[in-house]
């Protein structure tokens, strides 16, 4: 689909189509598509805000009334996950958490649910969380192969580089079901569970378009996951897709970090436990004080399962608000790194291709063990001078006999693991050292991130770093970030920590301006054409269109990464479209790490999205001599936890439906 070029200076957009347009040919790579007049001025395309200001392009949004009745956020974790509420006309904002469930794990002191799913083997949704785990480990070990059991599978969205509505991810057993039905699954389970305890609590009839609702992602995921979150609470019937606004996303790390900026002494543990005398410790430093104070600086880490989430936060006085100071960072280094590290030690003892046909052969048991494991890793602390036991299931014992013709104690010999014993009932006796190695490369992984991010100069006179999350609970992760870190900041750990995510997200829920700027984690832009400069430009890129020479993939930016980008400031471009039929405007999306790229072909730049404008109206026919271009303005918002679009007709100031997509790459 062809979008005709004006003759104007300045870039040239290039877009693509959908599908042929029935009023010309399909979009070639040489196409040209033109921001109108308006828009190839540089001020067009930057960032204007949409409050009050001294630019005459400034908007003002008013700030509406709440109208939701209850917010309810759903933290949504990769090894537990749960839910709380809290009433909109509640003066005090009082936050609910989710009843505690029968069930449980020794050692396991909060009221969330382990993040896993059991489907029957037609694919229908069974159970989730301890009743899953249970009835899973209760079934004959031959039924048990054709049940479905998927757990962690948050991490699949994290680690998909290709993250789309047809990923699929693999139970236990090895059958393969779509992640989209998996994610609907457990967030419908926890809607009904949900709305029946705010319904008990609730002096009135509650409907179902008066909730928010709230979902918690790792600030490290970029767009399509956020979206493939999104798309899952509209499958699962959470809210419809016509009213996205009664959905919002939490980053994780900021729900936390708007939580603890609340925080008084009593709530908190803090680890830096030297002498404090009158408030002030022996280099002259300041404890933890009952309220932070205009312009204080922290760092919040988010230790969870599956990742590691850092972020930078000042606060700002009067309002309270949050600024983001650098663009959250983190990675894959959450507490189940530890449990791929037993698995792997497993794997040395006992042989890979055991552990491999155990897990298929007898799933149940596999889970038992891994169970086993993760009450007791909860319990290790440094310095433990008593060996941690960890019980083998009996198919464990008898299944390694009947494979391998021997004992697992002759195993264990074999295997010269001196640092795991065996113990005569039944299970195995891992020394300090052997937690120690289990451990060690995961908390040295977010420890180097912490002081990594702590070396910026914009993170610099940071006053306090909180640890939260459910790995934050951690005596082993505790230590060695006091260690790393305890002379250059209070290291605070918040009570009931594994709850301090959930509680943030009700709080975020409850007022979604709290984080007012942000930083962008990508560069974001489009490719255009720009006039060609001979010796500036590369001759690959030289372009001749209607005797004009222009230069090819140039990345015109949205904006850049790490920039800071205020809640409702909005980049701005006008698009035209080629013909009076045209129905339909695509642009591609191109997103970079880094910020110094010039080309959309550069290395380390990739199409991410699409925005797709859509055009109801057919233009008429312009009058001889006369000028009818359509201009369509769309505005990109930058500055919120996700990227959104909007559109209008400028001749006839209609909406024009506009959308984003990061998922169909």
């Amino acid at each position: 689909m062809l979008l005709s070029s004006l003759p104007d200076r300045g870039s040239r957009i290039m877009a693509d189509a959908e599908r042929p347009d029935p009023c010309g040919p399909p979009l070639s790579r040489d196409s040209l598509s033109a921001p109108s007049s308006s828009a190839t001025r540089r001020n067009d395309c930057s960032i204007a805000p949409l409050t009050p200001s001294a630019s005459p392009r400034a908007e003002v949004r008013p700030r509406m009334a709440c109208p939701f009745s209850v917010v309810v956020a759903i933290d949504f974790g990769t090894t537990s996950s749960g839910y709380a509420f809290s009433f909109t006309e509640d003066s005090e904002a009082i936050i609910h958490v989710m009843k505690r469930w029968e069930g449980g794990d020794p050692g396991v002191a909060d009221q969330k649910s382990p993040t896993c799913l059991l489907l029957t083997p037609d694919l229908r949704f069974h159970s989730f969380g301890f009743a899953a785990r249970d009835f899973y480990h209760d079934l004959d070990p031959d039924e048990a192969r054709h049940w479905l059991y998927l757990d962690k599978f948050k991490m699949k969205l994290h680690s998909a580089c290709d993250l789309t509505m047809e990923t699929e991810l693999e139970a236990v057993n090895g059958r393969r079901v779509t992640a989209i039905e998996v994610f609907a699954h457990a967030l419908r389970f926890f809607q009904e569970h949900a709305l029946k305890e705010v319904k008990e609590q609730s002096s009135s009839v509650l409907e179902r378009d008066q909730v928010r609702w709230v979902i918690t992602v790792p600030a490290v995921w970029r767009q399509p996951a956020k979206q493939f979150m999104r798309e899952a609470a509209y499958v699962a019937g959470l809210v419809s897709a016509d009213r996205p606004e009664q959905l919002l996303i939490a980053l994780e790390p900021e729900a936390a970090s708007v939580y603890c900026r609340k925080l008084r002494l009593h709530q908190v543990t803090d680890l830096s436990l030297r002498p404090i005398a009158n408030g002030t410790d022996a280099d002259g430093s300041l404890a933890f004080d009952s309220s932070f104070r205009q312009g204080d600086k922290y760092v919040v880490a988010d230790c969870g399962g599956g990742t590691v989430d850092l972020t930078v936060h000042q606060i700002e006085q009067p309002q309270g608000t949050l600024k983001e100071l650098y663009k959250a960072s983190g990675g894959p280094y959450g507490a189940v790194g530890v449990d791929l590290a037993f698995e792997s030690m497993l794997s040395q003892i006992f042989g890979d291709d055991f552990i491999r046909s155990f897990k298929v052969k007898r799933p149940a048991a596999w889970v038992d063990l891994t169970i086993a494991f993760e009450a007791r890793k909860r319990t290790v602390a440094p310095g433990r001078a008593n060996a941690l036991n960890i019980s083998l299931p009996f198919s464990f014992i008898d299944y390694y006999k009947r494979h391998r013709g021997q004992s697992v104690e002759a195993a264990l010999r074999r295997s010269n693991m001196n640092i795991v014993k065996w113990s005569s009932q039944g299970m195995l006796r891992l020394t300090q050292e052997a937690m120690n190695e289990l451990f060690q490369p995961t908390v040295a992984n977010i420890v180097r991130h912490i002081e990594e991010l702590m070396s910026k100069p914009e993170v610099r006179g940071v006053r306090f770093l909180f640890l939260v999350g459910g790995f934050a609970e951690s005596p082993m992760l505790q230590k060695a970030v006091d260690k790393a870190l305890g002379r250059t900041c209070r290291v605070i750990i918040p009570h009931n920590v594994g709850l301090t995510i959930l509680k943030g997200a009700v709080l975020f829920g409850l007022d979604p301006t709290v984080v007012r700027v942000r930083r962008c984690p990508l560069t974001y832009g489009v490719g255009v054409l720009n006039r060609f400069v001979k010796g500036r430009h590369p001759q690959d890129k030289l372009l001749i269109k209607d005797d004009r020479q222009w230069c090819t993939d140039i990345l015109d930016r949205f904006v850049s990464v790490d920039q800071s980008v205020a809640l409702g400031e909005v980049v701005r471009r006008s698009y035209t479209p080629a013909r009076p039929c045209q129905r339909k405007i695509i642009i591609n999306i191109y997103c970079s790490a880094t910020d110094d790229v010039t080309y959309i072909s550069d290395p380390g730049v990739r199409k991410c999205g699409t925005v797709t404008l859509e055009l109801p109206e057919a233009l008429a026919a312009p009058a001889a001599g006369g000028s009818a271009r359509r201009e369509i303005r769309a505005t990109m918002q930058f500055g919120d936890t996700e990227i959104k679009v909007t559109a209008v007709d400028v001749m006839s100031k209609r909406s024009v439906r506009a959308s984003i997509d990061f998922l169909s790459n």
